[in-house]
Parts: C-alpha cells; structure tokens; sequence
C-alpha cells in the first residue's frame, strides 16, 4: 500500500497540478497520510529550480495548516475516544503525568518532528491531545517546517540532481544530529 502511495505521489511531480497536488499531500500528511512532502517536492525542484522557493513556500504553509488539522484530531477525538478507554483502563492519572512531561518539552518535540524523519502527524496529534499552547505549536510548526523545506529548497536550488541522494539518503540524518548536538548544548549551558 505504502509503495502504491508512494507511486501516486511520485506520479504527480510533473503534472500542470503539481503544486495544489503538493500543497494536498502536505496538508494531509500532517496528520493522516504516512508519505513526506519532500518526495513530491524534489522531482518538483529538479523539474524547476527557478520554483524552488515558491515550492518549498506552499509546502510550509499547508503543512503548518495540516498540522494544526492533526492538532484538533488530538484536542477533539481523544476527549471523545480515548480519553474514557483509558479511565477506563486506570490511566487517567497516567495521562495527566504524561500531558505535563509532553508540554514541558513541547517546543523540542515539535521541532525534531517537523525537521526530522519522525512522523509529524504524531507531534501534531499529540499536541492537541496534550492541550499544547496553539502559539507555541504553531510558531514552532512554522520554524521547523520552513528549516526542512526551505533547507532542501536551497540545496536542490543550489546544486541540483547531484545533491538529491545526500537529501534522500542522509538529510533526516543530519536534521537529527542537529538536533542532538542543540539540545546537548543547552543542557551544557544549563549546567554551568
């Protein structure tokens, strides 16, 4: 199934529609569909360099408006679903530990989610879920979203086909070891 999407969405990059189609699968997957924008967005890129910008500009904006879509889900379907199953199941008090440890770190967990190979969707429910400020969420939405597409915009831009493996293959890598070494450095500072 997952390569069948994959396909459809490989599909569309040279279509007159390319960019509504991108803005679609940008908004959904922020909350629902289990395939990244970036694959849509590359071959979009490499067919238009002189769109690069304007590419990576509608992916950011329906992502961060797909993000706050999975931010409902989260603050609407779990009070009305998984809320009683898990008072129902003793973990009421659970939950609530758990909501108070998510939003302390809230501005990280959205941050790594939206720049890195973690599903997005899953921050974004989560933070609805969590009662997550909706201005932190979606400042952080936008910071972290425009870093990913913007980065790969510039790269793609700036050096073409042959920098397309290093994003396929080791960006998200490299969007995690970032991240690491940034959290890293402000427990460092921290503990000084």
């Amino acid at each position: 199934m997952i390569r069948g999407l994959y396909d459809w969405t490989m599909g569309w990059a040279n279509h007159p529609y390319a960019l509504w189609v991108l803005a679609f699968v940008a908004f959904i997957e922020s909350s629902v569909f289990p395939i990244p924008p970036d694959v849509l967005m590359i071959p979009m890129i490499l067919a238009a360099p002189h769109r690069a910008f304007l590419i990576a500009g509608v992916a950011l904006v329906s992502s961060v408006l797909g993000g706050l879509l999975g931010y409902a889900i989260g603050a609407f379907a779990f009070e009305t679903i998984g809320q009683p199953i898990l008072a129902a199941l003793g973990k009421a008090d659970a939950m609530e530990a758990f909501n108070t440890r998510f939003n302390d770190v809230g501005f990280w967990a959205v941050l790594t989610a939206g720049v890195t190979p973690f599903p997005y969707k899953v921050i974004t429910i989560m933070s609805g879920w969590t009662s997550m400020p909706l201005a932190t969420f979606v400042a952080t939405s936008i910071l972290a979203r425009a870093l990913r597409f913007f980065i790969v915009a510039g790269l793609l831009w700036g050096f073409g086909a042959p920098i397309r493996d290093f994003i396929e293959r080791r960006l998200g890598l490299m969007f995690t070891l970032f991240i690491v070494i940034l959290i890293g450095g402000f427990l460092a500072v921290g503990a000084l």
